[in-house]
């Protein structure tokens, strides 16, 4: 039985995140129902697909990789373009397909994960950007904010960063970079937040992002974000900002199944 990786591109409005679930839309059930109408699943006709990550709802994904088993032997790209045509109309697509081998995993295979948060600074609502950025009023200060972003770079107990619901079994994670880039825009100013690690909390990325706002802000100083880190006490966070500024952004993995 063959296996194929996916990479999938999504806005994460119409959804109640990646994971399939009985009553509401979600991007993994959308893709399984169009690879129902390719081939039978091996479970009363269904299909189970595996991702690199779960994203919340409202959070979109740029670079998410899931891989799934067929029985038929698909040329990569008709794969790709079939699904693609099934999926239609939900912003949903297939950007590229791989063989793989049987023991590859989207998830357990996966060597890092990068995710990008786009915040947008301006008075007026986001017309375009609606619904992909996260807006705020009042001027940030770049460079407060990458001060606050190094404390948190390195192996810590990130349970100040975690939501209370988050199922890991350990709240200790290495981050391995934030990057803070500040791009001018015709009306307005956009921020853009990297972070890249082998994997994250939930809510880690949104946490963080959150709380450096405060920090561009002027309401919390940078050495804040250190006795925050410290704290291990999620009541020492900033606010935890909304999910449609957040994208999945990438996953990394020792040889990239999509090249060559």
């Amino acid at each position: 039985m063959p296996r194929y990786a996916l990479k999938v591109e999504y806005h994460g409005a119409p959804f109640a995140g990646w994971q399939r679930q009985a009553d509401q839309p979600s991007v993994q059930g959308a893709i399984e129902t169009a690879l129902a109408k390719l081939e039978p699943g091996p479970q009363d006709g269904a299909h189970t697909i595996a991702a690199a990550g779960r994203t919340d709802a409202g959070v979109h994904a740029l670079a998410q990789v899931a891989h799934c088993d067929l029985a038929r032997d698909w040329e990569a790209f008709r794969l790709m373009e079939a699904l693609n045509y099934h999926l239609k109309p939900l912003p949903v697509a297939i950007v590229d397909a791989a063989e793989v081998g049987e023991d590859w995993h989207a998830r357990f295979s996966a060597r890092e994960r990068r995710y990008l948060f786009r915040l947008l600074v301006r008075r007026a609502p986001a017309t375009h950007d609606k619904g992909l950025v996260w807006q705020v009023k009042n001027p940030l200060d770049l460079q407060a904010m990458r001060d606050g972003a190094a404390h948190l770079v390195g192996r810590h107990d990130f349970t100040t960063f975690r939501s209370t619901m988050c199922q890991a079994d350990s709240p200790v994670k290495t981050l391995d970079e934030i990057t803070i880039e500040e791009i001018a825009r015709e009306t307005g100013v956009e921020f853009r937040f990297r972070l890249r690690a082998r994997s994250f909390l939930h809510n880690q990325v949104r946490s963080i992002v959150g709380t450096l706002e405060r920090v561009g802000a002027g309401s919390w100083p940078a050495e804040r974000v250190k006795e925050a880190l410290r704290a291990a006490d999620r009541a020492a966070c900033g606010p935890v900002c909304p999910p449609e500024g957040l994208y999945l952004a990438g996953v990394g993995y020792p040889e990239d199944p999509f090249e060559g």
